[in-house]
């Protein structure tokens, strides 16, 4: 087999979660991939897609960045080896970056907010975003480009 095919096929993501209300609530200003330390059936929960991001949130802690309020549904068949589906969970991040990232949520009022978690190859990633909260009035002028952009392409397509 060649290389490049190989390569290819195992580069490929697969989507397991994604936060849609972060979108909607955050200007994401910088976006990070970071590993993340997990239990034995938790994994076989996300294979399962069995997570929620939604509400989520990382704080960094002592030299270290914790995930809060990811639930992982306990696995169907993990019987007494079943995790707590809110535990904190610590993400994997090389210190020059956990530095980087502490200045900025601490200095100038930002947070971390995981935007997207999936496979990569074979490993379960969670795609971190450096947010800052949206106001009302960023809301519905998004809501209203969005409206705008809709309107255009069936109009483009009522031309066709």
């Amino acid at each position: 087999m060649p290389a490049s095919a190989k390569s290819d096929g195992q580069d490929a993501l697969k989507k397991v979660g994604t936060n849609r209300k972060a979108l909607r609530d955050y200007h994401v200003l910088a976006r990070l991939e970071a590993g993340i330390e997990l239990k034995g059936t938790e994994v076989k929960s996300i294979r399962n897609a069995r997570v929620n991001l939604t509400g989520s949130f990382a704080r960094v802690e002592d030299g270290q960045v914790i995930l809060y309020a990811l639930h992982i549904s306990p696995y169907q068949h993990g019987n007494r080896f079943n995790h707590d589906p809110d535990r904190p969970r610590r993400l994997l991040l090389h210190k020059q970056e956990i530095k980087r990232l502490y200045g900025q949520v601490a200095v100038q009022g930002q947070t971390l907010v995981p935007l997207n978690m999936y496979f990569r190859r074979g490993r379960i990633k969670v795609e971190l975003g450096l947010c800052k909260g949206k106001h009302l009035v960023d809301k519905r002028h998004t809501l209203r480009r969005k409206a705008a952009e809709r309107e255009a392409e069936r109009a483009a397509a009522r031309r066709r």
